[in-house]
């Protein structure tokens, strides 16, 4: 399980921000990562959050997170929930992703 697990964050790590030059995964949007057995798939549960509760582009990247892990072998049901407690803050971002952004 754990190897898909780092499949689904190099995933995440691929789908970017719209209005920020940096993956989701870094920027610290993504609150939560489940992963469990469904036979032979595995169903993916992601809690995730935007930079500001009024961002218009949160289906787009929900839309991006389902369609990528879809190239992936046996990922059966994936679900995302966007939560804004807590709002994200860029205190939230990875070391990677502070460097990114230059902070």
């Amino acid at each position: 399980m754990d190897n898909i697990k780092l499949e689904v964050v190099e995933i995440l790590k691929k789908c970017n921000d719209p209005e920020l030059p940096i993956d989701l995964w870094n920027l610290g949007l993504i609150y939560d990562l489940g992963i469990n057995r469904n036979g032979n798939d595995f169903d993916v549960s992601i809690l995730m959050s935007l930079t500001t509760p009024g961002c218009t582009m949160g289906q787009y990247m929900m839309d991006d997170i389902k369609m990528k892990l879809a190239t992936l072998k046996n990922i059966g049901n994936v679900d995302i929930e966007l939560t804004f407690d807590p709002p994200w803050n860029p205190e939230m971002m990875t070391e990677e992703g502070k460097s990114k952004l230059g902070l």
